[in-house]
């Protein structure tokens, strides 16, 4: 007896419970850490939005828990401590959903499902632990989380299961050796699918590819097979443009050089948010987060020790990418995306009454709300996300067919400021605003109007949204206001044509409405106010067959020779880029013969020599098309005068002939 109770005694008492402010401020920071990861990977896409978006709508339980007096029982308490693993399960697999390798993820299907279950019954388990009468919170928050409850006990019983068609093709050519010839047809598939469409985003799989060998030491077969497998689509992409799977948004062999100092130094990728470390290096924001969240205390560039691991934004040279981006016709890279704000009570009790107002009957409350929501969403960036995440998107889309005018102006405007947030962006498309969004660019007011065409230009910056934007019938009446417009409606006009046409199949719609019209008028004109513009969107265009042959028909090219004489950087860099196209078209012929007339030649040198490198690669290939004109033409003469000989040497023999033959008479 004494034996067992020394035992007993030996046994460590349990550990307190931890303070309840302690557990609920780790419970909504680990919710908050979820909720900033975004951008999940096209094969699983539903199962991670559905699941960070369950457990988002679990933030105002903590955060009323926080801003509560009342005592947390220690068995709710207990309870609530399990969820932190829980989450912390489930934001690595969100992780890995983010900015795991593409490929690997596919190859991994049934253990990714099987990791989807096992947080999906996890979370059910501890949330059925809570009692939620036993917790300060409102009733509003209460039935949030008992509807989150219940959502997680229906999807543990079953995970719908990705693309099966793309697994099965997947491991069809996953299982090939490297030289066997594999079916177009199938790469295409995969390569959208698995959205690796672009050298951006094949660059991006074969550096997560890359961490994976140098964190495992030893590649082994199966990354051996993955990178064959990337090698395979990647040779695919590269020698098969077409409308689903397109390199760029011009021809690979005119793909503009980034200048080294916009690369960053890990990745090797243009930056969308450089920082500087103490080092003075200058690197991308994700990256080199990651290598210090690995550990490191020193700079990867000059390997010297860091005096801080603090990261100051590089806003200059932030600005000269998106400037370089814009001058090279490339999308500017985005930023990732920030993380969600969470109002204050008050601001947020705030923008329910204003959503109050919009959707009553009553006109005036209609306005005023409208034109206050206007207003914050223009103030700051937690404002936009505040708003959006309160519902007020639907609302303001279904004001855009209004017929007040003032109304209708708040609305479209407001929709624009809301627009600026990346993450806003989606919702805008989701909620079917771009419809009413080209309702207005036809039938609005002038602010009306440029404010669409405003939002149209922010709505475009993402790659799918141009497709959706072009197919809706907006480049129209984008047209018509580049013609019509104020100087400002020209010029949002203008930025939303630019970005639309970056997309092939949104050239043809833009040419076909006019706009090598429309731009030739704004070249004429003598203050030269839309130049830039106007030339970018023409050497845009100039790529596509019917925009070569309106180009021809404005008998633009003297136009152009002019700006390569005198005109500024950029500018002299888009005109060369459109006589490039006209220069290897139907017409090339007639082009080059103009060229020559011009005597370009001398300009073409000189812009060789001290042009940009985009410049540089336009000149070169102007003046290579030029000189084998020449010898085309200087072959084309000597023939033409060795006919002439020819019959000149065949007329005098016929006359010899004849002579002889009549001397032989006489």
């Amino acid at each position: 007896m004494e034996e067992v109770e020394k035992e007993a005694a030996l046994v460590p008492p349990p550990p307190p419970p931890p303070p309840a402010r302690s557990v609920v401020e780790r419970l909504a920071e680990a919710v908050e850490n979820i909720v900033r990861i975004s951008d999940f990977r096209k094969a699983y896409k539903k199962q991670f939005c559905n699941l960070s978006r369950r457990i988002k709508l679990l933030a105002p339980m903590f955060e009323e828990l926080k801003e509560s007096k009342e005592t947390i029982s220690k068995q709710v308490l207990s309870s609530m401590e399990k969820l932190v693993p829980a989450l912390d399960s489930a934001k690595d697999l969100l992780r890995l959903g983010s900015s795991g390798s593409k490929i690997f993820l596919v190859l991994e299907r049934d253990r990714i499902m099987e990791r989807f279950q096992k947080v999906t019954y996890q979370l059910a388990q501890v949330l059925d632990e809570i009692c939620l009468d036993e917790i300060d919170i409102s009733d509003e928050v209460k039935e949030q989380v008992e509807l989150v409850h219940s959502q997680f006990k229906r999807a543990k019983e079953r995970i719908d299961s990705p693309d099966a068609e793309l697994y099965t093709e997947f491991l069809m050519v996953y299982h090939m050796s490297a030289d066997a010839d594999v079916d177009c047809s199938i790469l295409r598939r995969l390569a959208e699918k698995l959205e690796l469409i672009n050298i951006s985003d094949l660059k991006q799989e074969s550096v997560i590819l890359h961490e994976m060998v140098a964190n495992d030491g030893d590649p082994g077969e199966v990354i051996e097979k993955m990178s064959m497998l990337l090698k395979k689509i990647k040779d695919f992409v590269q020698t098969h443009e077409s409308e689903s799977v397109s390199l760029t948004s011009r021809d690979i062999h005119e793909t503009p050089v980034i200048p080294n100092d916009f690369h960053c130094p890990i990745s090797w990728e243009l930056m969308g948010d450089p920082v500087i470390m103490s080092t003075g290096q200058t690197y991308e924001r994700g990256y080199i987060e990651k290598w210090l969240e690995a550990g490191h205390d020193t700079c990867p560039k000059t390997q010297q020790k860091l005096s801080n691991t603090s990261l100051t934004p590089n806003h200059v040279l932030r600005s000269l990418i998106v400037q370089w981006c814009v001058e090279n016709g490339v999308d500017p890279p985005e930023r990732p995306s920030k993380p969600q704000s969470v109002c204050s009570a008050g601001e947020h009790a705030k923008v329910i009454d204003l959503l109050r107002k919009l959707s009553s009957q009553n006109l005036e409350e209609q306005r005023s709300a409208a034109g206050e929501l206007r207003l914050l969403a223009k103030q700051n960036a937690d404002n936009r996300i505040c708003i959006a995440e309160a519902g007020a998107i639907p609302l303001l889309v279904s004001l855009l067919c209004t017929n007040d005018v003032r109304l209708q102006e708040h609305a479209v405007t407001a929709i624009l400021n809301l627009s600026i947030c990346e993450e806003n962006k989606g919702k805008i498309i989701i909620c079917g605003a771009v419809p009413g969004i080209v309702h207005i660019l036809k039938t609005g007011s002038t602010e009306a109007r440029e404010n669409a065409a405003a939002t149209l230009f922010s709505l475009s910056v993402v790659d799918r949204n141009k497709v959706i934007i072009g197919e809706s019938g907006a480049i129209p009446p984008l047209v018509l206001l580049l013609s019509e417009g104020s100087q400002r409606g020209k010029k949002d006009a203008a930025r939303a044509l630019f970005n639309l046409c970056i997309y092939q199949g949104n050239k043809g719609r833009a040419i076909r409405a006019g706009v090598i019209q429309a731009l030739m008028a704004l070249l004429l004109d003598p203050e030269g106010a839309m130049m830039d513009e106007a030339l970018a969107i023409m050497a845009n265009v100039s790529s596509h067959p019917e925009g070569k042959a309106a180009i021809t028909a404005a008998e633009a090219l003297a136009l152009l020779v002019k700006v390569i004489r005198s005109g500024s950087t950029g500018n002299k860099e888009n005109a060369a880029a459109v006589l490039v196209h006209l220069c290897n078209g139907e017409k090339q012929q007639q082009h080059l013969a103009e060229l020559q007339e011009q005597e370009m030649m001398v300009p073409l040198q000189e812009m060789l020599e001290n042009g940009t490198d985009r410049g540089k690669r336009k000149a070169a290939h102007l003046l290579e098309r030029m000189s084998w004109f020449m010898e085309q033409q200087k072959e084309v003469q000597a023939l033409a005068e060795a006919a002439a000989q020819a019959r000149t040497r065949t007329l005098m023999d016929m006359l010899r002939d004849t002579a002889s033959s009549a001397s032989t008479d006489t």
